[in-house]
């Protein structure tokens, strides 16, 4: 029986850097966790720290939790996408270290030492930078034939300048640089990496599943994604529902278009269950939107952000990374137990975030919520990781 070895890590860009993404997960979310409890009930006295815990909390799930995912499926494809030779397995040691330092320096600042903070907003550009000069050279190379691999690297270079912000704002302490930062993390980096790879890749595997399914990706439903993603960025909250009531209907179609009118087998059922959280999602910031374009107020508070990050992303996640790590490690693509039960947890966890924001003792919830994504994922998390650190099942290489 093959031994467990960290030289396995090695391997493949996609083996380092989600065992990477996987550890960084449950450390953001352990402190995260902890800080709620201890607000609420005083369990673990755990300092307010500068940036106060909630922005923190964003920053540390934005830049360097997801990220670690999405450089490590993209320096993995991005060869495959534009027709090149994968990247040297070298290539994903500089942007691990700078996000797993970045991290770690991170959470330091979110204990009370605010330099670490510091230091984790200029490792974890450092390890950005690593990461984006290999892909912006397969990007130039490939001379704009591949619009996935265009808006994938363009929203990861929107990612460097929201770190670069971030790192300003701490330095400046001006709270406009650091809503800047946020607002660009959500709707410059995240929402338009997952919207380009979902473009490509939930027709693909539906068409690899499905004898005769054809798969349907035009390029318009990329182009109006990006620019009503752009819009949103720059309208007043107020107004945001311009931008978020298209995205919704764009949204929609996209699913309803994709979604296969006969039965899934349960890997690629967990990706369209998770992609319907993408409209909900956007019809939540629209219905909010509207509310403040009348004179009301914030009324779902961060229901909307939490129906995107934990329903979409942490459902995609988990039906994404459950594919690549079973199809990359020489396994069967089959969705293993421990990835339902992952799944399954995640969408009650959604929901219950969701939920917090309109209950009475709201804090008591939410770190319910941030408990429950721990249960969620260290199970799974444990799996991939023990996958990642053993050679491939069928012998090959990678």
């Amino acid at each position: 029986m093959p031994s467990l070895s960290a030289m396995n890590l090695g391997r493949a860009p996609h083996r380092m850097l989600f065992f990477l993404g996987g550890l960084n997960l449950l450390l953001a979310m352990a402190w995260w966790a902890l800080w709620l409890a201890s607000a609420r009930w005083n369990v673990i006295p755990l300092p307010q720290p500068d940036p106060y815990a909630g922005r923190l909390h964003a920053f540390l799930m934005q830049y360097q939790v997801l990220p670690s995912f999405f450089f490590g499926f993209l320096l993995t494809v991005f060869p495959r996408w534009t027709g090149e030779p994968d990247l040297a397995r070298r290539t994903a040691w500089p942007v691990a270290a700078g996000l797993l330092g970045g991290q770690l320096f991170t959470l330091g600042g979110a204990l009370g030492w605010h330099s670490g903070a510091i230091l984790g907003a200029v490792a974890a550009l450092a390890g950005w930078i690593a990461g984006l000069v290999p892909l912006g050279g397969i990007v130039f190379r490939d001379a704009g034939k591949t619009w996935h691999a265009i808006g994938c690297f363009a929203a990861l270079c929107m990612g460097a300048v929201g770190l670069a912000l971030w790192l300003a704002y701490l330095l400046l302490a001006q709270e406009a640089l650091a809503d800047a930062s946020i607002m660009l993390g959500t709707f410059g980096l995240l929402i338009p990496v997952y919207f380009t790879v979902v473009h490509r890749m939930v027709p693909f595997f539906a068409a690899s599943a499905l004898p005769g399914y054809e798969p349907w990706r035009p390029k318009w439903i990329l182009a109006a994604g990006w620019a009503l993603m752009a819009l949103h960025i720059v309208l007043p909250p107020a107004w945001s529902w311009l931008a978020d009531l298209p995205l919704f209907l764009l949204s929609l179609v996209m699913l309803l278009r994709w979604l296969p009118r006969r039965k899934m087998p349960p890997l690629l059922f967990v990706l369209f269950a998770g992609l319907t959280w993408l409209p909900l999602a956007f019809a939540l910031y629209a219905l909010q939107s509207l509310v403040l374009a009348f004179g009301g107020e914030a009324i779902l508070g961060k229901a909307p952000a939490h129906a995107l990050f934990v329903g979409f992303f942490g459902s995609i996640l988990v039906a994404m990374v459950t594919r690549v790590t079973q199809g990359h490690s020489g396994r069967a693509l089959i969705l293993p137990p421990i990835a339902v039960y992952a799944f399954v947890a995640v969408q009650i966890t959604c929901i219950v975030r969701i939920g917090a924001e309109l209950a009475q003792d709201w804090l008591a919830w939410q770190a319910v919520a941030a408990f429950g994504w721990l249960l969620a994922f260290l199970p799974w998390v444990l799996w991939a990781a023990r996958i990642y650190l053993l050679p491939r099942a069928d012998g090959k290489a990678g």
